[in-house]
């Protein structure tokens, strides 16, 4: 891996936040634009997750902010490296990026990249097995502030690696593909890698976030290790979790009390949350008939102000392609954070009566005028976030209908 590296498949140049780099050329390889994983290409690289590195390179400054000091990110799967890249040309006070990949041809095309944007100074690859880079940076002194875990697939395999080599106060971002087994479709592959039982209720994407957070805070709590999720999303084919983590056995404690359970009636759409061992025929206490339940899962806050404040004022002072979308997402997580778990689909309620759908402005006016809070979700367009109960929500479903709005 020299500065003569001759790339030896097709490939072209395009240009991402501050930097350019060069990238395989999709189209030689048949990935059509709509395809989200062009893992036929040598080397690995999506486009689709341009918004994903935009967010995180605006989470990561955010991050910086708070220590008030030069950081170090080490990006394990680095594919065309263009995540560290952009790390250290557009985040300030980035001191060092560690990126490493197990495929020889991406961590040439990495290195490449790196001398095309004059960055070795600060950027190094890797021709290394991911866990084994972070194994690496497992003590004391040689851990990083930044560890950014973006798969194709789970990020499980490498969560165990990623805590331990983070400091005290760290900032672990994970990304998750696999939405099938967090979804529900693939109960027993969800059980398996992130330890919780998934459910396939119409808020299946924010359960996916929350077992992959839980799956996390028992991870780090192994280790004697605490953690505090302060930012997520669900956006495309993928959940994105942002977890703080914070070393002592304490710590670890109070991580593991946000540990719990989601039950949910498919009848009548009640739900609720409860952090202590139940009846696995449960009855709904609305309905009576037989509940579902996902988990154990985190029941603990998915999104914290503060943190994405600070992100809203570093997208202010970029020019990304996807500022328009970045300030939509980050002005509803924000929104939704001091929200209660789960949502209420309203298409989902309107089947279950019977009635047309109502517009979500009009329901959320309904629900905040009757005294309720209300909040749309990043989730789903259609999901509503409320202190009513699903009785409630159903009847005035009913009311608004029956009057003719």
């Amino acid at each position: 891996m020299d500065e003569e590296y001759k790339i030896d498949f097709p490939s072209e140049t395009t240009t991402e936040g501050k930097v350019k780099i060069v990238v395989p050329n999709l189209k030689a390889y048949g990935v059509k634009p709509s395809d989200y994983a062009p893992s036929r290409a040598p080397v690995f690289y999506n486009p689709v997750m341009e918004f994903n590195r935009d967010l995180t390179v605006l989470a990561f400054q955010a991050c910086q902010r708070a220590a008030n000091r030069d950081i170090t990110i080490c990006e394990p799967l680095t594919g065309t490296g263009i995540r560290g890249i952009r790390f250290a040309a557009e985040i300030q006070g980035v001191k060092q990026v560690v990126s490493a990949d197990i495929n020889h041809r991406s961590a040439a095309l990495a290195k490449h990249n790196i001398i095309l944007n004059e960055l070795q100074e600060r950027v190094s690859v890797e021709h290394k097995d991911a866990n084994r880079v972070l194994s690496d940076h497992g003590a004391p002194k040689t851990r990083f502030d930044i560890i950014d875990i973006d798969p194709f697939g789970t990020p499980v395999p490498y969560l165990d690696s990623a805590i331990r080599a983070l400091r005290n106060k760290g900032l672990l971002a994970s990304t998750a593909t696999d939405m099938a087994p967090l979804c529900g479709v693939h109960q027993k592959a969800c059980i398996r890698k992130y330890g919780g039982k998934p459910m396939r209720a119409e808020y299946c994407q924010e359960l996916a976030v929350r077992l992959l957070a839980g799956c996390i805070a028992a991870v780090a709590a192994k280790h004697e290790i605490g953690t505090r999720v302060v930012f997520s999303h669900c956006s495309d084919h993928y959940i994105r979790v942002y977890t703080e983590i914070g070393y002592g056995a304490q710590k670890a404690d109070e991580s593991i009390k946000n540990l719990g359970y989601i039950l949910h009636c498919f009848k009548c759409l009640h739900r609720e949350t409860t952090g202590k061992p139940f009846a696995k025929n449960l009855q709904c206490p609305e309905c009576g008939a037989q509940m579902e339940y996902a988990g154990p899962l985190w029941l603990g806050k998915i999104f914290d102000q503060q943190f994405i404040e600070q992100m809203q004022k570093e997208n202010a002072r970029t020019a990304f392609r996807n500022n328009a979308k970045i300030t939509k997402l980050l002005a509803l997580t924000k929104n939704e954070a001091d929200a209660p778990a789960t949502y209420h689909v309203l298409d989902q309620v309107s089947q279950n009566l019977g009635l047309p759908v109502p517009s979500v402005a009009t329901f959320l006016q309904t629900l905040t005028s009757n005294g309720y809070l209300a909040v749309p979700t990043h989730f789903n367009s259609r999901g509503i976030r409320t202190d009513a109960s699903a009785m409630e929500v159903q009847k005035l479903m009913r009311e608004l209908v029956a009057v003719g709005q």
